[in-house]
């Protein structure tokens, strides 16, 4: 067995997945420099499932451990955060939830730019979902003050567990 599959097996094996890795995630992750809001908050007076809850570094994916995002059901619900300033984006990436209902981030789009009202250029859009599964975009340095996760169309609840932002980086292929 090569490396590479032995590597595979084992993080399959441990519930550990990744997706869309197509670029390199350097440096720093600079999302919790921002500020984050959603179009609404499921359990607003309880404290989790803020907007917060998805820059706060923990990638756990359980509900009601508090470090994931909960809307109420929307139509076209979105997640955004406002680096209060354009930023060049190297790569996005995407925790869903373990626990239950990670299919509702399939079609979520990742939009960078300068408008706030969510409809900046798409550097991605989930194509796979999974528990816990974590998805990587490469943005090749789009630019923008903010970046927002959208699912157009939608109709729901929107959930996921962490934002992470990396400055603009060099890209590289699948392995």
């Amino acid at each position: 067995m090569h490396l590479l599959e032995a590597l595979l097996l084992c993080l399959a094996a441990c519930g550990l997945s990744e997706a869309h890795t197509y670029c390199s995630v350097k440096g720093k992750n600079i999302a919790p420099e921002g500020k984050a809001s959603q179009i609404s908050v499921y359990h607003g007076r309880l404290g989790i499932g803020t907007a917060q809850s998805a820059i706060d570094g923990n990638r756990e994916g359980v509900y009601n451990l508090g470090s994931c995002i909960l809307t109420r059901s929307e139509s076209n619900p979105w997640w955004k955060l406002d680096f209060h300033k354009p930023r060049k984006v190297g790569a996005v990436v995407l925790v869903n939830r373990i626990d239950c209902c990670w299919e509702r981030l399939m079609g979520a789009e990742v939009r960078i730019g300068n408008s706030m009202d969510n409809k900046n250029p798409v550097c991605g859009t989930v194509t796979e979902v999974g528990p816990g599964l974590v998805t990587t975009f490469c943005c090749q340095g789009m630019e923008g003050r903010y970046v927002s996760v959208v699912n157009p169309g939608y109709e729901g609840l929107m959930n996921l567990c962490e934002v992470e932002v990396y400055p603009e980086g060099s890209p590289r292929p699948c392995l």
